[in-house]
């Protein structure tokens, strides 16, 4: 996705809101004091540091992304924490002649968050009884009128339900809005989207059903047609552009005529949404006050979100080039109400080939790249049992035979949510996590700590022992091909190898092997030596830099290019050069029948079809003949 940042940097922005310090307190309790007049234990603050919360993170991100100059409208108190505040604004060259001091009935909002050992106690608030008084309002609204003619964007912020947004000053406000409806100006507010007309709305999926009148939580799936609704009618009381932010599901966006949504975008590892909200909302005003339309505005937030999201226990912002880093390598997550509600699956004719994208024309097919475990070959199913203690055993280290029966079944746990959740990902960016686990769990001396490359030579060593158990089983003859393979995998590869169909086989494991196990279960001719292993070359994805290689060597993109695999890496590649993604969800145990959890990743990998094994003819016709789509619904 080519994205533009251009001109950005020339913006000059404000951010009017309720403007919090976040306070951290680290506590020292293992020298404890008694008060002389009380003699209560007293607590010992060792550490402490303070920061922008509230609006001022939307000015953080506004800062990060190279903003000329940026305009602070709050209010604070007559107090140490106001005047900590107004420092931490200056020290970034925030302009904070907007910053109004209330003297009575006012105290700087913070957030006090003591901790001991790093672990976060209950919190202390300053400022949840204010009251903001005509007069600070009408300064504040005075200040903001004086300058806004020289603004590009505003962004509203509310945080607080007892912050500066009383009647008086939504009403002030709402009327300088309206003399400039030609400005960018943006409201996020937590509650008082309804009491705003002639600006940006942005919300959230469950702020968005509450706005039209319904109670939905955030977390469960509210789908893009209920969307379209909520913002058709938010924008007939706004009459400005609404964004509603999906969380992992993306952005969905409505500027009164069209509907634009960006996927959500792929991040394999641990996320933190904190900040994320405030980062969308500062990119989005930023590109829109830049020019950029609706939809090049939300792509942008998109991308700023989840270079955030993937800051871990901090709240992060996000720079142009991290941006521009993250746009320039991405996955998208496709269809995620589908993927995780099979009640909307629908059939091509008499079948179990699940159409995904009902709008394209398939066929016909003349160059086919494979997976081939899990999609051909099932010689390698049961990793997962062979992954689980080669990782424990790596996490512990030489406590595996002492570790307490507690810290071994947390690391059990750990292992086994691990294995469940990165199921699918490519076997290096497992063994990445892994070596991340270990130092998590400080079981083994940073200097025995093996890279991935090498836990994952002991990983593909175990596994090897259980594959070559298997072919020593072909080669006495005590099982067959059929054995090993997915329901009618040979004869489909027959059948297009007759067509005049060249065929592919792609693999991250090392070629030797795939080469070996291909030809020990009798269809490697029908490659004509087009097989494809890891070389042990270079460093990264290995199946992603084979597939690489065959469209590169073989100039292959377009309509008349199929990939066909079990795991999400073929199928993204394939959505990236215009070819057909087919995913085969199979069952490897059985190896006829669907797995409902390959389904579902493989549709959000970006899947266009999707099959549950070889078995029906139809399928022959689907691929090798142009034929539009017709569905038949189960």
């Amino acid at each position: 996705m080519k994205i533009h940042l251009e001109n950005i940097d020339k913006l000059k922005i404000g951010v009017l809101g309720d403007f919090c310090v976040d306070a951290y307190w680290l506590l020292d309790e293992t020298r404890i004091e008694y008060s002389v007049e009380t003699q209560k234990p007293t607590h010992a603050v060792c550490r402490q540091s303070y920061s922008l919360g509230g609006a001022g993170n939307v000015i953080n991100n506004l800062i990060a992304l190279g903003l000329v100059e940026v305009k602070a409208f709050g209010v604070i108190g007559d107090d140490v924490f106001g005047r900590e505040m107004l420092d931490l604004l200056q020290r970034q060259k925030v302009d904070t002649s907007g910053m109004i001091v209330q003297k009575n009935g006012w105290d700087t909002n913070v957030y006090a968050k003591p901790y001991v050992d790093l672990v976060e106690k209950e919190r202390i608030d300053f400022g949840r009884f204010n009251i903001i008084c005509p007069a600070t309002a009408d300064r504040l609204l005075a200040t903001l009128e004086r300058v806004i003619t020289n603004l590009d964007g505003l962004i509203i912020n509310q945080q607080l339900r007892q912050g500066i947004h009383s009647e008086y000053m939504i009403e002030g406000l709402q009327k300088i809005i309206d003399r400039h409806t030609d400005k960018t100006i943006l409201l996020d507010t937590r509650d008082f989207s309804d009491r705003y007309r002639n600006v940006v709305c942005k919300l959230n999926a469950g702020e968005a059903a509450w706005l039209c009148g319904q109670t939905r939580e955030v977390g469960p799936a509210i789908g893009v047609e209920e969307l379209i609704g909520y913002a058709r009618s938010i924008y007939s009381n706004t009459h400005r552009p609404v964004v509603i932010t999906r969380g992992d599901r993306g952005i969905f966006g409505f500027d009164g005529r069209d509907v634009c949504q960006v996927p959500g975008i792929l991040i394999v590892g641990d996320t933190d949404p904190v900040g994320a909200g405030d980062t969308t909302a500062s990119a989005i005003t930023a590109a829109l006050a830049a020019g950029r339309s609706l939809a090049e505005a939300i792509e942008i937030g998109n991308f700023a979100a989840a270079v955030v999201v993937q800051k871990l226990r901090q709240t992060g912002t996000a720079s142009p080039p991290e941006i521009l880093a993250l746009a320039a390598e991405y996955d998208y997550v496709y269809r995620p109400e589908l993927a995780e509600d099979i009640r909307q699956r629908r059939f091509w004719s008499d079948s179990e080939i699940e159409i995904i994208a009902a709008e394209r024309n398939f066929g016909p097919i003349r160059h086919v790249i494979f997976d081939h475990d899990g999609t051909i070959s099932t010689l390698r199913q049961g990793w997962e049992q062979i992954m689980e203690p080669v990782m424990i055993q790596a996490i512990l280290g030489r406590h595996y035979q002492d570790a307490p029966e507690e810290l071994y079944q947390r690391v059990v746990r750990r292992v086994q949510e691990y294995i469940d959740q990165s199921t699918g990902i490519e076997t290096i960016v497992q063994m990445q996590a892994l070596e991340k686990m270990v130092h998590q769990f400080g079981q083994v001396e940073a200097k025995d700590i093996i890279d991935p490359p090498g836990y994952k030579r002991i990983y593909n060593e175990a596994l090897m022992n259980m594959v070559r158990g298997r072919m020593d089983k072909l080669r006495r003859g005590e099982l067959d091909a059929g054995d090993y393979t997915v329901k009618g995998a040979a004869q489909f590869l027959r059948v297009l190898y007759d067509r005049g169909v060249k065929l592919y086989l792609a693999s991250g494991t090392d070629h030797a092997d795939v080469v070996a196990e291909a030809m020990s279960l009798g269809y490697a001719d029908l490659f004509e030596g087009r097989i494809y292993g890891w070389a042990g070359q270079g460093s990264g994805s290995a199946k992603k830099m084979v597939i690489e290689q065959i469209l590169r060597e073989n100039r292959l993109s377009g309509a008349q290019l199929a990939c066909i695999g079990d795991g999400p890496v073929e199928l993204r590649l394939a959505k990236k050069v215009g070819g057909l993604a087919l995913g085969i969800a199979s069952d490897e145990v059985r190896r006829y029948g669907i797995n409902y959890s390959k389904r579902t990743r493989l549709i959000k990998a970006g899947a266009d079809i999707v099959i549950p094994d070889y078995s029906q003819q139809v399928l022959f016709f689907l691929l090798l003949e142009r034929q539009r789509i017709e569905l038949q619904i189960e």
